[in-house]
């Protein structure tokens, strides 16, 4: 289906505009980290006690806290996931008493409400020294993964193309972990795994891109190299944006209608494919364009310097 067919905006033209709209996006994110020292972390990387709670009646988080005060773990985070009746209670590691932490919180709220039933809905526990190892591994399979994909798109295109390709991955993920900075949302396993989604869709949308270009390439030779590479941008925007149409409908759905324990991890993929998309057309294409300019100035300065004649750009 082609909704825009020889569509021809100046997405290359606009590059500027675009590289200081990302890096204010960029700027906020880092901000929010800094100022909150880092991301938030989730137990699976802390340590600690995960309990969800589903009650029969709304309950007010206030009086959860009240009810478990006795049990000292003043600083166990509670929240609410779907709705008043589901209950989330965190608690991390050095707080926790072993195992009976869980069995001693669900003791105190049964008894201080007696009316109000619940059920348990899910439960899990993780050491501080997997946590460690956690976050270890995980940094370690994503800067394999970068390492791989840089060799990767090296091969199959340029060296130029591999370092665009990784900046706008760094450029997703950023964003995408400040979004979750600024709100205040955990980063879990299941995070990471939408990060690593986040990674591949935007890398695919961008070798689309490059492709493209290494055609025109070929075929456009009287062509500037911004004119190809906007071209080849234009000709692949339908392509584009039907896909990332379409994956936002699934992911949209999933966000609210999946269910709390999906509900973080569908938002991040919501934020991910926007930027990811974003990234393809105005951050992966516009650094070839940049680093293919500069070099021919080198290119020209140098033959200028021997004396011979400077080829003329088309």
């Amino acid at each position: 289906m082609q909704f825009l067919v020889n569509s021809n905006f100046n997405f290359i033209g606009n590059r500027k505009k675009a590289r200081i709209f990302s890096i204010t996006l960029i700027l906020i994110g880092l901000g929010s980290l800094i100022i909150q020292g880092g991301p938030k972390l989730g137990i699976d990387f802390t340590g600690g006690t995960s309990l969800g709670l589903q009650f029969e009646k709304g309950v007010l988080i206030g009086d959860i806290r009240s009810a478990i005060a006795g049990l000292g773990i003043g600083n166990a985070e509670i929240k609410n996931f779907g709705n008043s009746t589901d209950i989330l209670i965190r608690v991390q590691e050095q707080e926790t008493s072993g195992a009976g932490i869980t069995d001693a919180i669900k003791a105190e709220l049964s008894k201080v409400f007696p009316d109000n039933p619940f059920v348990e809905r899910s439960k899990d526990s993780v050491g501080p020294k997997i946590g460690a190892e956690l976050r270890k591994a995980t940094v370690t399979s994503i800067l394999l993964a970068l390492v791989g994909m840089l060799i990767y798109i090296t091969w199959r295109f340029e060296f130029k193309f591999a370092v665009a390709a990784i900046v706008a991955l760094f450029h997703d993920v950023i964003i995408t972990l400040g979004v979750f900075s600024i709100l205040q949302l955990e980063i879990t396993l299941p995070i990471i795994a939408a990060f690593l989604t986040i990674v591949g869709y935007s890398l695919n949308d961008t070798i689309v891109v490059f492709d493209r270009i290494r055609e025109n390439l070929k075929v456009l030779r009287r062509d500037s190299y911004e004119t190809i590479v906007n071209t080849s941008v234009n000709q692949s925007l339908t392509r584009t944006i039907v896909t990332s149409l379409t994956t936002l409908i699934v992911i949209v759905i999933l966000y609210f209608f999946g269910g709390s324990v999906i509900h973080d991890f569908s938002f991040a993929l919501i934020i991910g494919v926007l930027i990811g998309t974003y990234s393809s057309i105005f951050v992966a294409s516009p650094i070839v364009v940049d680093w293919e300019l500069k070099n021919q100035e080198k290119k020209s300065r140098t033959l200028g310097k021997l004396g011979k004649p400077i080829p003329k750009k088309a």
